[in-house]
C-alpha cells in the first residue's frame, strides 16, 4: 500500500512540472541616461536628454518617479562627486507621462563665467535609480543677443533675410516649408543679407536666424513668414546689336539666364516713327528682319518675358538703314 501512495505521489509531481527557483519582482529601476547634451542658447542653458523605453531588466517602464537634474562649478581640481551634489543647483524637470525626449531650460545668469558640471538621473516610484549620467562640462559666457529688425521680402533673385547684429559674423538660418514639422537648417551665413536662392514663388516659408559664437547660440529671431509672388521682370536684354544680312536685317543680343524666361519681343521704329511690336515668341537671342525696304532708317528695340508674363523695359537702340 505505501509502494502504491508512493508512486501515485510521484505521478503527481511529475505532472506539475518540475520546482524551480522562485521568481523576484522587477525592481523596473529605469536605465540610465545616455544622451545628455547642453548648450547656451540666448539667456538660457538647454537641456536636451532622453528616458529610455526600458528599465535596466530590460522591460518597458511604465512609471517614472522623479528626474533630478544638477549643474554647477566644479569644486576644485579633483572632482568629488559628493561635493559637488552639495553645491550643485536643481533644476526643475517637471516628471513626464512616458519614456522619451525631454528639453529643459534654465537661466545662465548666475554660471556666467564659469565651467559648470552638469547630470542627471533618472528615479523609480520608490526613488531607485541606475546612477547618474556620464558628466557634461559647459563654459558658460556672456550670453548672445538676437539678431534684431529681422525682415523677409521677395526678391527677383529669391527671399531676402535681413537682420541686425552687433559684433557677431556667423549666423544660423532655418527654413520651414509646409510639408515640414519644425523649421530645419537652411544655410549659414557670415553676414545680413542673406538670399534664399531655392524658394519657389507662391509657396509659403517660415524663416528663423540665429547667431552664432563658437559653441554660444543666441535666440532665434522670427519666425518671419512670406509666401513670395513673381512681380519680378526678367533683366533688360543687353548688347543689342543690328547688322546687314542677305535682304533683312540680322539682330543679336546677350541671352537672359532667368529660370523662368519665356521669350523675346522686338520692336522696330521705321524712319524716327513711334516703335511698334513686330515679332514675339522668340526663344533665342537673335531675329532676322525681312520685312525692311532699301534705304529707309529703322531703330530696334527688344524686351525679354517671363512665363507669368511680367515684361522687362526695352533694351538700349540700335539704328540701322537698309541697303
Amino acid at each position: 500500500m505505501a509502494v502504491i501512495l508512493c508512486a501515485g505521489v510521484c505521478a503527481l509531481l511529475t505532472n506539475c512540472g518540475s520546482i524551480g527557483e522562485p521568481l523576484y519582482p522587477a525592481l523596473r529601476i529605469p536605465s540610465p541616461v545616455t544622451d545628455l547634451a547642453v548648450v547656451e542658447r540666448g539667456p538660457n542653458l538647454v537641456f536636451d536628454f532622453s528616458i529610455a523605453p526600458l528599465t535596466t531588466e530590460g522591460v518597458q517602464l511604465k512609471e517614472i518617479g522623479e528626474v533630478e537634474l544638477r549643474a554647477g562649478p566644479s569644486p576644485g581640481n579633483t572632482f568629488n562627486m559628493d561635493e559637488w551634489l552639495k553645491s550643485a543647483t536643481r533644476v526643475n524637470v517637471a516628471t513626464p507621462d512616458k519614456p522619451g525626449p525631454v528639453q529643459v531650460e534654465f537661466p545662465v545668469a548666475s554660471f556666467i563665467g564659469h565651467d559648470i558640471v552638469v547630470a542627471v538621473r533618472v528615479k523609480n516610484p520608490k526613488g531607485r535609480d541606475a546612477g547618474w549620467s556620464a558628466l557634461k562640462i559647459v563654459s558658460v559666457e556672456q550670453p548672445i543677443a538676437t539678431p534684431a529688425d529681422f525682415h523677409v521680402a521677395a526678391t527677383a533673385k529669391g527671399v531676402e533675410l535681413t537682420w541686425r547684429a552687433e559684433g557677431i559674423n556667423e549666423f544660423r538660418i532655418f527654413r520651414k516649408t509646409e510639408q515640414q514639422a519644425r523649421p530645419l537648417v537652411l544655410a549659414t551665413a557670415t553676414e545680413s543679407p542673406y538670399v534664399d536662392i531655392s524658394a519657389e514663388y507662391g509657396k509659403a516659408y517660415q524663416y528663423i536666424v540665429q547667431g552664432i559664437r563658437g559653441k554660444v547660440e543666441s535666440d532665434g529671431a522670427g519666425p518671419a513668414t512670406i509666401t513670395p509672388i513673381d512681380i519680378f521682370a526678367p533683366e533688360v536684354p543687353s548688347a543689342l546689336t543690328a547688322s546687314v544680312g542677305l535682304g533683312a536685317v540680322e539682330l543679336a543680343w546677350t541671352r537672359n539666364s532667368e529660370s523662368d524666361f519665356k521669350e523675346y519681343r522686338v520692336f522696330r521704329s521705321e524712319e524716327g516713327g513711334p516703335f511698334i511690336e513686330i515679332t514675339r515668341g522668340l526663344d533665342a537671342p537673335t531675329y532676322s528682319d525681312h520685312t525692311i525696304h532699301s534705304g529707309k532708317h529703322y531703330r530696334y528695340e527688344v524686351s525679354a518675358v517671363d512665363q507669368i508674363g511680367n515684361v522687362s523695359a526695352l533694351s538700349a537702340p540700335v539704328e540701322i538703314t537698309a541697303p
